[in-house]
């Protein structure tokens, strides 16, 4: 599922577009080592944690888009740190339960 999809799924906004970007499962949380245990690559993250640390995180694991709920804003380092790493950015006004069941059509993300 390309970041757009996602973003028209979640009812959000892309605030970092990344030319081929896309999701084939998601991972839901907030705590970034958990995160870094348990993401697989090429998923899409559910979250809250609007800063530069998440994108690192996405990096080491190969999450290729970030959701970001509760309408948070994305910091600037924050998105020239995804847009340098690669890493998608989609905006939603929706919790963390509302943006997974949203995205239900994709399997959950795991190792």
């Amino acid at each position: 599922m390309t970041a757009e999809e996602i973003c028209a799924k979640v009812g959000g906004t892309v605030a970092v577009a990344v030319e081929g970007a896309s999701a084939e499962t998601v991972y839901v949380g907030d705590l970034l080592s958990d995160i870094m245990g348990h993401a697989g690559e090429e998923c899409a993250l559910v979250t809250i944690q609007n800063h530069l640390n998440t994108i690192a995180v996405c990096t080491l694991v190969g999450c290729s888009v970030v959701v970001i709920c509760h309408s948070r804003p994305v910091p600037p380092d924050m998105a020239e740190g995804a847009k340098r790493e690669g890493v998608a950015i989609v905006v939603t006004p929706m919790s963390q339960y509302e943006a997974a069941l949203a995205l239900s059509s994709l399997p959950p993300s795991g190792r």
